[in-house]
């Protein structure tokens, strides 16, 4: 067995991916970086209003950390309010969804319970499907 060793990623440096109002930065996953067990990155969300067709479930938990701005976050249908510095933990399997509030983007450091963001298997009940499926 090969030991994990340490590795550090800056956030300057990654690429975005993203689509509508919600980009993001993968800064720690397996199929990117030598690590396992947690994927980590950096969301933005641009000021929008709820969008039912965004509220999405994975079998892994997630958790948020607010770097900055103000939104929403829905989980089986309760809203929580997102200002900098709250972290919220978000069960695997629960019915959520997140969107900016503020004059401002909502940024969020996210954290999953998976070796690489592709194992996250993302379902849109109001789609029908899987993204990526």
């Amino acid at each position: 067995m090969t030991a994990i060793r340490p590795h550090i990623v800056d956030a300057q440096t990654v690429a975005s991916d993203g689509w509508g109002t919600l980009h993001w930065k993968t800064l720690i996953s397996a199929d990117r970086t030598p690590t396992c067990h947690i994927t980590q990155g950096i969301a933005e969300l641009l000021p929008a209003p709820f969008d039912p067709l965004t509220v999405h479930c994975h079998p892994q938990a997630e958790t948020y950390y607010v770097l900055a701005g103000e939104g929403v976050l829905r989980i089986a249908g309760e809203d929580y309010p997102l200002t900098p510095g709250v972290a919220a933990f978000i069960p695997g399997g629960a019915h959520h969804a997140t969107w900016a509030t503020g004059e401002g983007p909502l940024r969020i450091l996210y954290t999953f319970a998976a070796d690489a963001f592709g194992d996250v298997r993302y379902a849109f009940p109001a789609l029908g499907g899987a993204k990526g499926d």
